[in-house]
């Protein structure tokens, strides 16, 4: 109760924090879509005739290590390699998450299925990147929290 009543009482106005926002959300957006993407055209080019809620499940966590990969690179020019690595897993795992199911859910409903189009992948990186940002800004304005 006592977040929630916080997340109203900060300024949502802020510019500088809404480009850090998005900048960080980018780099997240990049590391997830590769893993999630890769698997979902993995399937999709060998015909694999898997389940598409497993294919979807499968598709998440890739994306999830491919994002935490992505971060530990990226980290490690500014810090030894073990601190990067555990400042990667201590990322938010709940932007992550939104971004994965958001990406997933947005292909399902517009193909039917685990199936990458030239068209629906923008569409999936766009909801990939709307739906976890707010809780980013939020993390940034009231808790100073951010995975860079």
């Amino acid at each position: 109760m006592a977040i929630a009543i916080e997340a109203l009482n900060i300024n949502w106005h802020c510019s500088s924090t809404w480009k850090r926002a998005s900048y960080n959300t980018s780099w997240c957006l990049l590391g997830c879509a590769i893993g999630d993407m890769g698997t979902i055209l993995y399937f999709q080019v060998n015909g694999i005739d898997w389940p598409v809620v497993w294919i979807m499940s499968l598709a998440i966590i890739n994306g999830l290590l491919t994002s935490i990969m992505l971060e530990t690179i990226i980290l490690c020019r500014q810090m030894p390699l073990a601190l990067a690595f555990k400042t990667a897993i201590g990322m938010s795992l709940v932007s992550m998450i939104a971004m994965e199911v958001a990406m997933n859910v947005t292909d399902v409903f517009l193909t039917g299925g685990a199936m990458l189009t030239w068209w629906v992948v923008p569409l999936m990186l766009v909801a990939g990147f709307i739906t976890p940002l707010p809780y980013n800004y939020w993390r940034l304005k009231a808790l100073g929290k951010a995975c860079h």
